[in-house]
């Protein structure tokens, strides 16, 4: 095995003598092994950001673009060396791992393109006689120093979601990549460096849980932004202080289908955002309702849908459902299934786990409360439940302690117009499965689903703040 990749802090890479090994989840075999960042490499990693956000601040808009699209263009030449890296690390199939790779490019271009779109406004003054000959400015700049922590199911393109907008806005950034995948987002800080971003500007530092805790509640960092599970990021909130907290966190998915619904385009629509990268996506189909009038038919066609998919080795073209990332994540999975089923739900197919691979499930019988429902199950699970009005779908729907995004299949207006008065969610998916994003789109979620948005243009708007001018010329 090739020796231990080093960790970059400000330009330089370094070796700590303690290090992690990445295991391909399909089958435990070790794909890597990276050097973990520790605390006096944390401390100068946030020193050399301080530096590093000044000399950010006064790079031109037309400089931190053409770094941003070189960057993109990098990521398309080492196309095939990120998807493999992905595969090896995440378990993701490698048409998944290629689609990644090809949003990454489109992220950093977007953010490219938004960095010179960081406009402000006059802000007229005169309201009152003691405004007279007064004019304000008001304008964004950069926070200083970003502190990205990404998980380890999307490794490239969420760093990008990170690294491209805190870059755009003349921020510097520290990125502390998912210790189950940080070889890709080393890869990604190499690519940074060489499309000419400043040295002291970027970090990627993979370490401990307790040394990243230290760097979200310790002084130098201006914005935490993290992707996660909601239990971590709340936490994260807690103990950041006074620092400004971006969190994009998970969900229970919902997608209701309403008797005037194109069954023959949701069912396909479902059973892919359902099982798609294993379940592992914040906003994965999880919990489905059928209105009652083709609930038989809409659960055959999901079971029929469900029962081809080929379940294995994610490094084979073949596979559409590989591998949890890791044993224990798959043994959660199970559990919370086999709960169900004691309480009394109904197990249509699937349920049954092998190492990390988790066979497709659908359930049936399931209630409200059952984890399977009320908590991110993560994994490739989904419940399917009748009703009788659109109204008590909606209730159903939002029942939940998130409030990512939502699906709604109809070709009714008043429909539509109803679940967008009623949903609580960041959005409404209509004609479309929660599970759909594009990478400009504002992102992200309500309640315990997280705070801020997403997207190069959203994210740029957390990471800046606005500064006011006032000048008397009269």
């Amino acid at each position: 095995m090739e020796t231990s990749h080093p960790f970059l802090i400000g330009g330089a890479w370094r070796r700590s003598g303690t290090t992690v090994d990445v295991a391909y989840p399909y089958d435990g075999t070790i794909v890597g092994s990276v050097e973990l960042a520790t605390g006096p490499d944390l401390d100068d990693a946030v020193a050399t950001a301080r530096r590093g956000a000044e000399v950010m601040q006064r790079l031109p808009a037309h400089r931190r673009a053409a770094i941003l699209h070189e960057m993109a263009r990098r990521v398309t030449a080492a196309a095939d060396e990120l998807a493999d890296s992905i595969v090896g690390e995440a378990g993701k199939t490698i048409a998944l791992a290629r689609a990644e790779v090809d949003r990454a490019r489109t992220t950093l271009h977007l953010s490219g393109e938004e960095a010179l779109r960081i406009g402000g406004e006059k802000v007229d003054l005169d309201w009152s006689p003691a405004g007279e000959g007064c004019t304000g400015l008001l304008r964004r700049v950069p926070v200083g120093v970003v502190l990205a922590i990404t998980p380890f199911n999307f490794p490239l393109n969420l760093a990008c979601h990170k690294i491209g907008p805190a870059i755009a806005a003349g921020n510097a950034v520290i990125l502390r990549p998912s210790t189950r995948t940080p070889m890709t987002a080393l890869t990604l800080g190499r690519i940074a460096l060489e499309a000419g971003c400043p040295p002291e500007s970027i970090s990627v530092v993979p370490c401990r849980t307790p040394d990243a805790e230290r760097l979200v509640a310790g002084p130098g960092i201006d914005l935490v932004s993290f992707t996660g599970s909601p239990a971590v990021g709340w936490w994260l909130r807690s103990i950041a202080g006074r620092k400004r907290v971006a969190l994009e966190l998970g969900g229970n998915a919902a997608v209701i289908v309403e008797p005037d619904a194109d069954l023959a385009a949701a069912v396909p629509r479902i059973v892919n955002g359902g099982y798609a990268n294993a379940g592992q996506v914040c906003i994965s189909v999880q919990r489905v309702f059928l209105h009652r009038s083709l609930y038989d038919d809409g659960l055959e066609e999901i079971l029929s849908a469900t029962q081809g998919l080929p379940v294995g080795d994610p490094r084979s073209p073949a596979t559409v459902v590989g591998p949890m990332i890791s044993e224990e994540a798959a043994g959660g999975a199970e559990e919370k299934v086999r709960e169900a089923l004691e309480a009394g739900a109904g197990c249509e197919i699937g349920g049954v786990r092998e190492g990390s691979l988790f066979q497709p499930t659908v359930l049936t019988r399931t209630r409200p409360e059952m984890r399977v429902n009320s908590t991110e199950v993560f994994a490739p699970v989904i419940t399917v439940t009748p009703y009788d009005r659109l109204d008590e779908a909606l209730e159903m729907a939002n029942d939940s302690p998130f409030g990512l995004q939502q699906g709604l299949f109809t070709s009714n207006i008043r429909s539509i117009a109803l679940a967008a008065e009623r949903c609580r969610a960041g959005a409404l998916i209509v004609n479309d499965v929660p599970t759909f994003r594009m990478d400009h789109m504002p992102y992200g979620g309500m309640k315990a689903s997280g705070l801020g948005r997403e997207g190069p243009r959203y994210a740029i708007e957390e990471m800046t703040e606005r500064q006011l001018l006032v000048i008397r010329h009269g």
